[in-house]
């Protein structure tokens, strides 16, 4: 995720390789090489870096100041926020490779806090193992004609429908040995909305189709789905998410973070939110409507 502390630090690896080479270019002229129009050309060029890389340095503190000022905001508030946004609804979270428990247990919170309940965690593996993928399909008559390179994005789409529906699930019920690495929970009804995250490095050929049809299934489905990653991320998802539809939160564990995955969940307007370069609708969406009350 881009930081203006990156910049900074580029920069000052470039003005320092400047100095030495004004440094050089002093040695050199007093031997007749270096030209005083030369001399005055580099200077000048360490003279604009030096404005330049103290204007990133201001840029950067500032931006770590804001960047604390809104945390401070949204953890004061975070709880009048998302208090009952969430109340009595049920959330899955699906990981593209191994469980990421801090992120898992940022969201459980999250979820908590607006009054929701995670049910279902499932991890499924990647690269995908073609071979027993396609031998267990084979196996029941219902499950063949997902069978093949052709129908891996076919048959992401079907794994999305299964992960929030109530059942049957004859895909994961064949596949459950094949491409789930964990699972824990098991939802008894329909998802009422579900978060996804790839733990996992970016994927190439059949597991980036299945991926892909996964990913744009869990966009269509009739519940808020909502792509996520931590504030530390090493290399952003959200874009990809983002492409295939989902909402998107960037630092999801952090208070701003934790808001705009409640407000997704809540039925905000889907849209990619957060502090990162891919945050294109801004830091968080607007609130959803608040759940009507029942009347007894």
């Amino acid at each position: 995720m881009f930081d203006l502390r990156y910049h900074v630090a580029s920069l000052a690896a470039v003005f320092v390789a400047l100095v030495l080479g004004i440094f050089v270019g002093v040695g050199l002229s007093g031997k007749g090489f270096v030209s005083d129009a030369e001399r005055e050309n580099l200077q000048a060029q360490i003279d604009a870096l030096r404005a330049e890389r103290d204007s990133a340095v201001a840029r950067a503190a500032g931006a770590d100041s804001r960047g604390l000022e809104l945390d401070e905001f949204a953890e004061t508030t975070y709880p009048q926020l998302v208090a009952g946004m969430l109340e009595g609804r049920t959330v899955g979270i699906v990981f593209v490779g191994s469980v990421d428990q801090g992120l898992a247990n940022s969201v459980r919170r999250s979820v908590d806090d607006a009054g929701g309940r995670v049910v279902l965690v499932r991890a499924l593996r990647v690269p995908v193992d073609a071979e027993a993928t396609d031998a267990a399909l084979r196996a029941e008559p219902d499950t063949r004609e997902l069978v093949g390179l052709d129908n891996r994005e076919r048959l992401g789409r079907e794994l999305a429908r299964e992960l929030v529906t109530a059942g049957p699930n004859p895909v994961f019920d064949r596949l459950a040995r094949v491409i789930v690495e964990e699972q824990s929970g098991a939802a008894a009804r329909a998802l009422d909305a579900v978060v996804v995250a790839r733990s996992a490095v970016p994927q190439r050929g059949e597991t980036a189709r299945l991926l892909a049809g996964l990913y744009s299934g869990l966009a269509a489905a009739p519940v808020p789905a909502v792509g996520v990653e931590t504030n530390d991320a090493r290399q952003s998802t959200v874009g990809v998410f983002h492409r295939r539809g989902l909402g998107t939160v960037d630092g999801a564990d952090t208070p701003a973070g934790r808001v705009a995955l409640v407000f997704l969940l809540a039925g905000a307007r889907p849209g990619s939110y957060g502090t990162g370069e891919d945050a294109l609708d801004g830091i968080l969406p607007d609130p959803p409507p608040l759940p009507v009350a029942s009347k007894g």
